[in-house]
């Protein structure tokens, strides 16, 4: 038979304790924060990328906006000129997000964009990193949503 000290048994209960202790403040704080950055980054998409509405959506973004995105512009400018495009050339375009997931400073989506209805699409996942609770840089990566695939999973 195998005896059990005092001492392991009030470190057990200090451990088992712990563990069922509501979060700490600092815990909840940066809970709060990344779930803020979450809500910061799906309103900036609806306004911008949905309602294509740029100086709403730019309300969401820092003081500098760095864009990865080969074929956009950094900065405000660019993206009032890629929501013109998408105003102008797919007014009826339409960005559904699947899953959003958030990393400490990181929101990334994976969302199935949309530029003319009753077409596929095509699967994205945007990057997004803020500071102080803004967006600050953006990186994207984007595929067609193909008509048949190797398997039955989909891909949202």
């Amino acid at each position: 038979m195998q005896r059990i000290t005092w001492t392991a048994m009030a470190a057990t209960a200090t451990l088992f304790l712990a563990a069922c202790a509501p979060m700490s403040a600092a815990t909840q704080g940066a809970t709060s924060q990344q779930e803020a950055n979450r809500q910061t980054v799906l309103a900036f998409y609806e306004k911008g990328l949905n309602q294509k509405d740029a100086d709403a959506a730019l309300q969401y973004v820092g003081n500098r906006y760095v864009q990865h995105n080969p074929t956009a512009a950094d900065g405000p400018e660019g993206f009032r000129k890629f929501v013109a495009f998408l105003r102008e050339k797919f007014p009826k375009s339409r960005n559904e997000i699947k899953r959003s997931f958030v990393d400490g400073d990181y929101v990334i989506l994976h969302v199935n964009s949309v530029r003319e209805p009753g077409t596929r699409g095509n699967a994205i996942v945007d990057i997004f990193k803020l500071e102080n609770g803004k967006i600050v840089e953006h990186w994207d990566v984007n595929q067609p949503v193909p008509e048949t695939a190797a398997n039955k999973n989909g891909m949202f």
